[in-house]
């Protein structure tokens, strides 16, 4: 089969990823192998492609990337009972947990100490062919395409873990900062608890996005040029998928006292005045049950994943216009095509 692999990171521009072929995977216990039909292309794949991600990621060299997966089951190993070969499934970043620490038991799995993540610890998809864990794939409902479904597999989830903890009331403000493969999505799923929606970019396109998928107000932080910044304490909660830790400090200002940032980047928060009271919180993917829950939203129209579609054998380009901002919500990868 072909695949983009990594086997030396570097920067994207010197294209680490080696269009080739390798040997097709062949399913284990309780694993089922699947032709890719489309992979979303994560910013974390960027980091970990060039080799600023968290220690010890990837496991280990050469790895194919790629978490958020669309595909058909091609074959099933032993002990699978719930797939059968020609299901449509879908692959979410956390590969298998153990499933007996107390984050597993209590409704928390992706805080699982011993989880496997698709695409770091395991061969993702950025390939035609990979293997996946039966008990943590889904079944993708019929009025999805290929590449409507792939981007809620990771974008998806994680905006939707971000609101859960944002705890956002009708007729609240909210911030939504970064209108990318993730904040977009999460913009729209804020505007379904009934709450006052706002989106800061310094992207004048991702701006306008913003407003076309719902947000009443589109703005620039403060001391940037080409638009208008949010108040001071105007804003009830907001949630950061900007890389920067200025994003993170633009968000505690506009907060009010009492206020709720949830932080969906690994970023630095800063001197904080306790006066305020102010919450920070983090926030990293989600549950199976988030993912049926997001599946669901978009089945019922109330959220849609806005993505440019890339041949597997451009999976450096794709990155590349990751990188520079040059993208409209998220990338995927089209093995074929």
């Amino acid at each position: 089969m072909h695949a983009a692999v990594l086997r030396t990171p570097g920067p994207i521009e010197n294209h680490p990823l080696h269009y080739s072929e390798v040997p097709e995977p062949v399913p284990g216990l309780g694993e089922v192998a699947i032709s890719v039909l489309a992979c979303g292309v994560c910013r974390s794949n960027l980091h970990m492609v060039e080799g600023d991600w968290l220690p010890g990621t990837p496991a280990e060299l050469p790895i194919i990337p790629g978490h958020e997966v669309v595909g058909r089951v091609k074959a099933v190993g032993p002990g699978v009972t719930n797939l059968t070969v020609g299901d449509r499934i879908g692959v979410q970043p956390i590969w298998a947990t153990c499933g007996r620490c107390e984050h597993c038991i209590s409704g928390h799995e992706q805080r699982c100490r011993q989880r496997q993540i698709t695409g770091e610890t395991r061969d993702g998809g950025y390939a035609e062919v990979m293997l996946a864990k039966a008990d943590f794939a889904c079944r993708i409902p019929d009025s999805l395409t290929d590449t409507e479904a792939a981007p809620l597999l990771c974008p998806g989830i994680t905006a939707y873990g971000a609101l859960k903890k944002a705890l956002l009331r009708p007729g609240q403000n909210v911030a939504v900062f970064g209108v990318g493969g993730v904040g977009h999505l999460a913009l729209q799923m804020a505007g379904l608890t009934g709450a006052r929606v706002s989106a800061v970019s310094r992207s004048s396109r991702a701006r306008a996005l913003a407003e076309q998928l719902g947000a009443e107000g589109a703005y620039v932080p403060a001391g940037s040029e080409g638009g208008v910044a949010l108040r001071d304490g105007s804003q009830d909660a907001a949630i950061v998928f900007a890389p920067s830790d200025r994003s993170v400090a633009e968000a505690l200002r506009v907060i009010r006292p009492g206020g709720r940032v949830v932080l969906g980047v690994s970023q630095s928060v800063g001197v904080m005045d306790i006066g305020d009271e102010k919450t920070v919180v983090g926030t990293v993917l989600g549950t199976r049950q988030d993912m049926l829950d997001v599946l669901g939203l978009a089945v019922d129209g109330k959220l849609h994943a806005v993505h440019e579609d890339f041949p597997l054998s451009e999976a450096n380009q794709a990155l590349q216009r990751l990188k520079h901002g040059q993208l409209q919500g998220r990338a995927v990868l089209v093995p074929g095509a």
